[in-house]
């Protein structure tokens, strides 16, 4: 919140280099930058018609444009970055500060949304073993990771992706729980079609069989791509000592036991005695 996406791209490029390119009035790409090429733009599909064709309401240019305006106050902006190696994940940290400097704020909950920062992780593998191993490992910790994650706070669990359906979870950790990647898409669209999860495995489904998740979401905002898109937890820029780096932890937690199978196995079989 604070800073239009025009402002948020400028200091981006002055503090880390790179040149703005305009997209539309809320939407700018920085290209170039000391991190890689990025871009900012405010939350909300409908003020980027061009972007977005299939939308049920399509405004033209100038009321796209008028109604960014009109939500700038609520709507937040988004700051994407391209791929990053994991070693350089500490530098987003300065990245925070740039954004704070431009009069950026926010403590996790916007109104009835929240402030979001996402990962998006490269898998290790893309088989339907590594999917399966990793959806049980994060179930296994869910608890842990929203409790640490709202911080104590009713208003900020309030806000967090909703839970897992309980009759799936108990499917999912069952320790004969391997299925092939037709069976597991088709689980997974069954209980959960929705991007609204902490750990959202639409867009690798997607990106591993478009046809079978479009077939039952043709209308979602899916953007496929060989990710785990971990959507749980928040942005605390108004806290001066606020960093990505403990939830990117957090997640760690979730890849060191979907690495072993013998106690996901052992939890999964004493969870559903």
């Amino acid at each position: 919140m604070g800073p239009s996406a025009r402002d948020a791209a400028a200091a981006v490029a002055r503090a880390l280099g790179g040149s703005v390119f305009v997209e539309d009035p809320h939407a700018f790409r920085i290209l170039g930058t000391c991190l890689g090429d990025m871009r900012v733009e405010t939350d909300l599909r409908y003020v980027h018609p061009q972007r977005h064709p299939g939308l049920g309401l399509r405004l033209d240019r100038r009321a796209a444009a008028w109604l960014g305006a009109v939500v700038s106050p609520f709507v937040p902006r988004e700051l994407v970055t391209a791929p990053l190696p994991i070693d350089r994940l500490p530098e987003l940290d300065d990245l925070v500060d740039v954004l704070r400097a431009a009069g950026a704020h926010g403590r996790g909950a916007v109104l009835l949304d929240s402030l979001g920062l996402h990962f998006n992780i490269d898998p290790p593998r893309l088989d339907a073993a590594t999917v399966a191993a990793f959806l049980k490992a994060f179930l296994i910790m869910s608890e842990r990771l929203r409790q640490e994650t709202a911080r104590g706070s009713k208003r900020l669990a309030h806000v967090l992706p909703p839970e897992f359906p309980q009759d799936y979870v108990r499917q999912v950790l069952a320790p004969d729980y391997w299925p092939d990647l037709p069976d597991l898409t088709a689980d997974y669209l069954a209980a959960n079609p929705t991007r609204d999860r902490a750990l959202d495995l639409l867009p690798l489904l997607a990106y591993l069989d478009d046809d079978r998740v479009r077939s039952v979401l043709p209308r979602e905002k899916i953007g496929a791509r060989p990710a785990f898109h971990y959507r749980l937890p928040q942005v605390h820029l108004s806290d001066l000592e606020w960093s990505i780096m403990p939830d990117w932890h957090r997640w760690l937690m979730v890849e060191r036991l979907a690495s072993d199978t013998d106690r996901l196995c052992a939890i999964g079989k004493a969870m559903a005695a």
